[in-house]
């Protein structure tokens, strides 16, 4: 029927961040007149206001104050059946206190002053879930640290945002939980998705401060002007393929995982036992797939970045999900000189980046379907890689022809062709470290990194890669993607499969 982009989850952190630098933080406890020895019992008291305050507001609006006894517990589950059960149009719904891990303050002892610090490490504390039904981004929730530095999250669904906003434009849909199923209008429901990215994002965060901790306030009074700084730490971008037939997707996904795992995977490299295998290039690069309730899951791991794949009912989705903004790239004037030169620059945490992790998530979907729609494709293998086969002349320069069957130009084009690099592209020394491994000298690594240099030169004259602008990195082009992956495929195929199926 159609495709669908737009956010699925999206978290937004805020942090008291002056508040992180011990320095500070002496300061902070300096100007509030609270020695270290008093720390705890000062700390303490902040604790309770904050949880007397949220548990005021839900006795005031007559929902539930609960406690749960362990972390491991699906809040949103918790939520939902509340949700359900009292059928809450709009406001709180719930406030769950939970103890949870996280970074906090400690006094410890400095032997060698022989006096008391702060000391920020990991620790426990309680912490308070608020879930809302927001009149605007719908069932939402706000998780808050009650123990200094006082982190807060809050957790959005962009499928259900989008939902209100279709009904605000009259615009027919039929969902089923978290996925749309029908449209009845896509550009306009794109257009509606497209237009959450100029939402302002610190204000929507600060609003839902004011609302659900308001003691802010009074905690941040010592150092008079501190706010909280609005981060993404997580975003989930998901490119929904509609299917007028679930049937006809149930048949097709089988073959799509297969081709997804063989041919655009990274290295066979999988979780057992909660053990992860590191790769030798760029971190860590993982491959899983799983069943779950649901059916089946492809996922692809390039450090914490990752792009994965899943069918329910008649949607195919594939979703980029970001954690690590700084393995990626934005165009922009530094942060110190907004009057330099734009150039590329790692994608910052904060939102003001969030209109570019969209872009991103989207392009790597998009070719991640591009790169699957060869599994299926119908154009005859030999018409695709005729030219492949044939020695070219560009810019006055003869390239030789291909070989697909040959072992070290299936090696390289494998190479190229692998998952991981959707995101990002791949560099010289990514495909070198593949095909070489490590080299045992600095002449032996310029050889490789020569040959390298080469073989990625006749795979652009046959326009197979191209070069990412004002970068070191090369992507396969879609052209490419879908013959290289095609050509895999080939090499890979039972000969007695493919004699049945001529006769």
């Amino acid at each position: 029927m159609g495709i669908l982009h737009s956010f699925d989850r999206l978290r937004l952190q805020g942090s008291l961040r002056y508040l992180y630098c011990r320095d500070v933080f002496e300061e902070y406890l300096s100007k509030a007149k609270v020695l270290c020895k008093d720390f705890k019992k000062f700390a303490t008291g902040l604790t309770a206001e904050v949880c007397q305050a949220a548990e005021q507001l839900a006795q005031t609006l007559g929902r539930p104050f609960t406690y749960l006894a362990s972390s491991v517990l699906s809040k949103e589950e918790e939520a939902q059946k509340i949700f359900l059960r009292d059928k809450v149009k709009e406001g709180l719904v719930a406030v769950f206190r939970c103890v949870e891990p996280c970074r906090t303050y400690k006094m410890r002892g400095n032997y060698q002053t022989k006096l008391l610090e702060p000391s920020l490490e990991l620790g426990k504390c309680l912490h308070l879930y608020f879930y809302v039904q927001h009149p605007r981004f719908g069932l939402l929730h706000l998780r808050l640290q009650t123990w200094f530095p006082f982190l807060l999250h809050v957790c959005l669904n962009g499928h259900d945002w989008l939902a209100r906003q279709m009904d605000d434009k009259g615009l027919r849909y039929r969902k089923a939980d978290n996925r749309f199923t029908w449209l009845e209008d896509f550009e306009a429901a794109q257009n509606l998705a497209d237009a959450q990215l100029h939402t302002d994002w610190a204000a929507l965060g600060e609003e839902l401060r004011r609302a659900y901790h308001p003691l802010h306030e009074k905690i941040a009074q010592p150092l008079k002007g501190i706010s909280y700084y609005w981060t993404a730490p997580q975003t989930e971008f998901a490119s929904d393929v509609l299917f007028r037939d679930q049937r006809a997707l149930d048949r097709l996904f089988p073959r799509l995982i297969l081709h997804g795992m063989l041919n655009l995977g990274c290295q066979q490299v999988m979780r057992f036992l909660g053990k992860q295998f590191n790769g030798r290039f760029g971190g860590e690069v993982v491959s899983d797939l799983r069943r779950g309730p649901e059916g089946v899951r492809l996922k692809h791991w390039v450090n914490r970045n990752s792009i994965k794949l899943y069918n329910c009912l008649n949607v195919l989705r594939p979703e980029t999900t970001i954690h690590d903004a700084e393995d990626l790239k934005v165009y922009r004037t530094p942060e110190t000189r907004p009057d330099a030169p734009m150039a590329w620059y790692p994608l910052r945490r904060g939102v003001a980046d969030l209109y570019r992790r969209a872009q991103i998530s989207r392009a790597a979907n998009e070719r991640y379907l591009t790169a699957l729609a060869a599994a299926s494709i119908t154009t005859p293998l030999a018409q695709e890689a005729a030219k492949l086969c044939h020695p070219l002349r560009r810019d006055q320069r003869r390239y030789r022809a291909l070989n697909p069957f040959d072992a070290a130009d299936a090696q390289l084009l494998a190479a190229v062709n692998r998952g991981e690099w959707a995101l990002k592209g791949f560099r010289n020394r990514d495909i070198r470290l593949l095909l070489f491994g490590q080299p045992k000298d600095k002449k032996q690594k310029r050889s490789q990194a020569a040959k390298i240099s080469r073989r990625l030169a006749l795979l652009h004259a046959h326009g197979l890669i191209a070069k990412i602008s004002r970068t070191y990195r090369w992507q396969v082009t879609p052209k490419g993607r879908r013959i290289l992956t095609a050509l895999l495929a080939a090499r890979q195929a039972d000969t007695e499969k493919l004699i049945s199926l001529a006769v």
